[in-house]
């Protein structure tokens, strides 16, 4: 809920500070922000209603991370951030990961992104317009938060919910919760400039944030918070196995790197590195003004916008080929007539520009390369070339070219409400919100073509836009209930009402046309990210009411209990239930359990997203569709699914069991706390097991008794098709090249495993205080169910279950002396690995951190410091990923893959 501060002449009634803390509580510090240690005593806002209960004093585990150690990081995206401090917590860089690349999706405790619910003082947030079609595995299909478009410098805390809260806070947070504090501070001010490099020379940052708290009068506070910032890309690229043969003979790759700086060569024609962010602004807002002694208003609210970008993979003309490019038909490589063979070749894809039957006929037939070679035959272009009418991609493109892919995104949001008490039967507090986001990005992919425009085929393309947008309306009560027992009863009770809608623009023409010569083997629409060739509406909307319950029925027992009621106007209705206690067996251990049901509901954009994009399969690329879960090409495809498997496919809500056992203690000057959880998620939302589409035309031609033509094309049997009535081919636009068809469905059932382990250790030392804090994580997914409906394959099971580390964790060590600070962490990532990827049994890491700041004066601090300070990498790709794709190092490293990277911060104070 809201978090107002009560300094600078905001203050309530006593009565009104303990009914209102009922639905929020302010933070409380005992130490200033720069010199506070770590403590187990920070007040949270999150896993109870009720007020002033400190972290280490809730029956659920809460982590806490102030602004303060935030401070002490040398990373700058919150995500990055929250991977350092909270053991559970990942995010990976995602290189070559199409939407994934804009917006990097994150993990809470090994669950997808969306199984975790994000708060801005204790407001939802809105979703991000991203859907991570292409996200490891784990976050595969999800559509989670925009968290990046958060400035860390707007941050007064940061809370972390390790537990199931549905019952509570509604669809998302199966995984857990996190609630983002913004600062409030009525007055004051901060400026930071950070400058940072990688030990390699490349990925250079800049940022400058502010921060600027302000009086509203003598009741009020206006805080604002703003950050600018620039990342350069990186790169950790080796040359392809051809590129070098290619360049030496004058086939230089077409890669388009005017805007990179340094690490590419004609040898090195593939993205792998951090993606490069450009004009990236933040801006946050949070105000607040007491109309009365009981009543008090708030705003807060947000704009952000950045431009990211990154690369696809490279498109050869030999070696490693994409179909609908440079090659077709396999030929024998000296007769040229249509082979399968095992010394056939691939034969370059011609193209008639004036059509098929019309004129002359064009070379056909031509090996791709001679024979065993690994170069172009350099007769190719003399015999392509003898007639205008004759087109072949290796013209214009006769060393490959690299696609660069990106988008602009950008979020906006507003939150606006009343709260306080109204004074009768003992005096009610009220909090009525609302909250309106949007989060926008307008994709981009450049030095690609349109294979179908043939030689008129530009070379930059706006494929379109999407869109989320969401509006929630909250009322919130609380009241006191005396009751006789160790404390009254805390009764919270409300209602939410959400809606969503997922908007896709309409790209721009060229990016999803057919050309003339897509009815002849050539891809149609800007390869490797197909426009979209229409534009769609979707929205859906829940109402829900909740009450929770909470007391101390004696001094050393709390029990907890929460109940809620979610109705989806597209999904139904579900009720989630929350049973938790606390018990003290004295000042130094205290014990606590809960049992949560959960749920998570599918997207907007989920049921209704439509895309078509070019990925790798066993060493080679295809285009795969993803498609609306009630669109034509779906519907047919659920239907050969349920001939194959006798069920027929659906997309409803995903139901969660969590169990959690933990306890608190004191060993000596040392605190500790250790949680155990248990997770089970049934009928995950998820993208579908791959269904192959030509499979999918031969089904639906066999119920309609339609002959296919041997060897027809996908957009020739398609027209076929639409010719005997079986489809409508508007429908099918941009399938002329698709190989595998995917859609959103309730697929498979996880269990997730682990337990927590934190302590901390305050003491004094060389005339100063330092601080020691030991975090750790254990986290094992079991697939326990591959689905018995189009059933998921090992490969998305290894990538759930093993592409995560089970193992993380980090020991810092923190002290402050005189003008003196310093930091010393290190972060440790156990084993993991990916076979499908070629890269099994990946050490485990460690890297160390180090930071020293030291105060020129009361107002200026120098910082220095070093991520990865020992320059460690992850164990080196194997196999296709090296051969083929110029992957030096694995792209999903949860440790990453830069190496070793350096900053320096002047921070002023006012």
């Amino acid at each position: 809920m809201t978090q107002l501060s009560r300094k600078g002449g905001l203050s309530f009634a006593a009565s009104t500070l303990i009914l209102s803390g009922l639905i929020h509580a302010t933070p409380a510090y005992s130490q200033s922000a720069e010199d506070r240690g770590v403590s187990d005593d920070e007040i949270v806002t999150i896993g109870t209603r009720r007020i002033a209960r400190s972290a280490s004093n809730t029956p659920a585990p809460i982590d806490v991370i102030t602004g303060a150690e935030f401070d002490r990081n040398g990373f700058d995206d919150v995500q990055d951030l929250l991977r350092t401090a909270v053991p559970s917590f990942n995010v990976s860089s995602q290189p070559i990961s199409d939407d994934a690349t804009i917006v990097r999706p994150a993990n809470l405790r090994g669950l997808s992104p969306d199984q975790t619910l994000v708060l801005i003082n204790g407001k939802r947030r809105h979703r991000g317009s991203i859907i991570t079609f292409f996200g490891g595995g784990v976050s595969d299909g999800a559509q989670g938060v925009d968290i990046s478009a958060i400035p860390s410098i707007a941050l007064k805390q940061v809370e972390v919910l390790r537990d199931g809260a549905s019952s509570q806070y509604g669809s998302d947070a199966i995984a857990g919760v996190i609630n983002f504090v913004l600062k409030d501070a009525p007055h004051g001010g901060l400026i930071e400039a950070k400058y940072g490099s990688t030990y390699a020379g490349d990925g250079d940052e800049y940022r400058l944030s502010g921060n600027l708290g302000l009086p509203l009068g003598n009741q009020g506070f206006v805080n604002i918070s703003a950050e600018y910032g620039e990342v350069d890309p990186t790169s950790r690229s080796i040359p392809h196995f051809d590129t070098g043969q290619l360049s030496a003979a004058g086939y230089a790759p077409a890669t388009d790197f005017t805007t990179i700086t340094g690490g590419f060569s004609d040898d090195v024609a593939q993205y792998w590195g951090r993606s490069q962010i450009d004009d990236d602004f933040k801006l946050f807002v949070n105000s607040g003004l007491d109309l009365s002694d009981l009543t008090r208003v708030y705003l807060f609210g947000n704009y952000a916008e950045r431009t990211v970008s990154n690369g696809f993979f490279y498109r050869g003309p030999t070696g490693f080929n994409a179909s609908g490019i440079y090659e077709g038909p396999s030929v024998d490589p000296t007769t040229g007539q249509a082979s399968s063979a095992a010394d056939a070749v691939g034969s370059v894809l011609v193209g008639d520009l004036d059509g098929l039957g019309v004129g002359g006929a064009c070379p056909s037939g031509i090996p791709l390369t001679a024979a065993g070679g690994t170069l172009p035959d350099p007769t190719i272009l003399a015999a392509v070339r003898s007639d205008a009418n004759c087109f072949s991609v290796i013209e214009t493109r006769p060393g490959g070219f690299t696609p660069r892919f990106g988008g602009t995104n950008e979020d906006l949001s507003i939150t606006a409400g009343i709260e306080g008490l109204w004074m009768f039967g003992g005096g009610l507090a009220y909090d009525f919100s609302i909250t309106h986001g949007s989060n926008q990005t307008a994709f981009f992919i450049n030095n690609t073509l349109n294979p179908s425009l043939g030689p008129d085929s530009p070379r930059r393309f706006r494929p379109g836009t999407q869109k989320q947008t969401e509006t929630i309306l909250n009322a919130d009560f609380a009241y006191l209930i005396p009751s006789g027992l160790a404390s009254d009863i805390s009764l919270a009770f409300g209602a939410e009402y959400r809606e969503e809608t997922f908007d896709q623009f309409e790209g721009d023409r060229a990016s999803y046309a057919a050309g003339p010569l897509a009815g002849q083997g050539f891809g149609v629409g800007a390869n490797g990210f197909l426009g979209f060739d229409r534009s769609i509406s979707a929205s859906q909307s829940a109402s829900a009411a909740y009450v929770e319950l909470e007391t101390d029925i004696t001094e050393a027992l709390t029990l907890q209990g929460a109940l809620r009621y979610e109705d989806y106007s597209a999904f139904g209705d579900t009720l989630d239930y929350k049973i938790a206690g606390l018990y003290r067996f004295s000042d130094h251990m205290t014990l606590r359990a809960t049992h949560t049901t959960g749920f998570h509901a599918p997207t907007a954009g989920q049921a209704n997203a439509r895309r078509v994009t070019t990925e790798i399969e066993n060493a080679a690329l295809l285009d795969r569709a993803r498609l609306p879960f009630a669109s034509p090409a779906a519907m047919l495809a659920s239907d050969f699914i349920e001939a194959r498997d006798g069920q027929r496919p659906q997309l409803t809500t995903e139901d969660a069991n969590t169990f959690t056992l933990g306890a608190a203690f004191r060993v000596g000057p040392t605190e500790w706390t250790v949680d155990a959880y248990q997770i089970d998620v049934d009928d995950r939302i998820a993208q579908s097991a791959g269904i192959d589409f030509g499979d999918v035309l031969t089904f639906a031609a066999g119920r309609a008794n339609v002959t296919l033509t041997p060897g027809a094309t996908t957009g020739q049997t398609l027209d076929q098709l639409a010719a005997a009535g079986v489809l409508n081919r508007a429908d099918f636009n941009g399938f002329d090249n698709v190989a595998e068809i995917r859609f959103f469905t309730n697929s498979f059932d996880t269990r997730t495993r682990g337990i927590d382990v934190v302590g901390n250790y305050a003491f004094g030392f060389l005339n100063g205080s330092s601080a020691l804090t030991l975090a750790a994580n254990y986290n094992e997914t079991d697939v326990t169910n591959v689905g018995a409906v189009n059933p998921i394959d090992a490969g998305r099971v290894s990538a759930v279950e093993d592409l995560l580390p089970n193992w993380k964790g980090f020991a810092s060590w923190t002290h402050a002396q005189g003008r003196w600070r310093t930091l010393l962490r290190a972060n440790y990532f156990g084993q993991w690995d990916n076979t499908v990827w070629g890269v099994p049994d990946q050490s485990d890491e460690l890297l160390i951190d180090a930071e020293i700041g030291y105060r020129l004066s009361d107002a200026i601090t120098l910082i220095v410091g070093a991520n990865n300070l020992l320059d460690n990498y992850p164990d080196e790709s194997q196999g296709f990923a090296t051969d083929f794709f110029g992957q030096q190092y694995p792209d999903f490293s949860p440790s990453g893959f830069d190496g070793g990277q350096y900053y320096t911060k002047l921070r002023v104070r006012f």
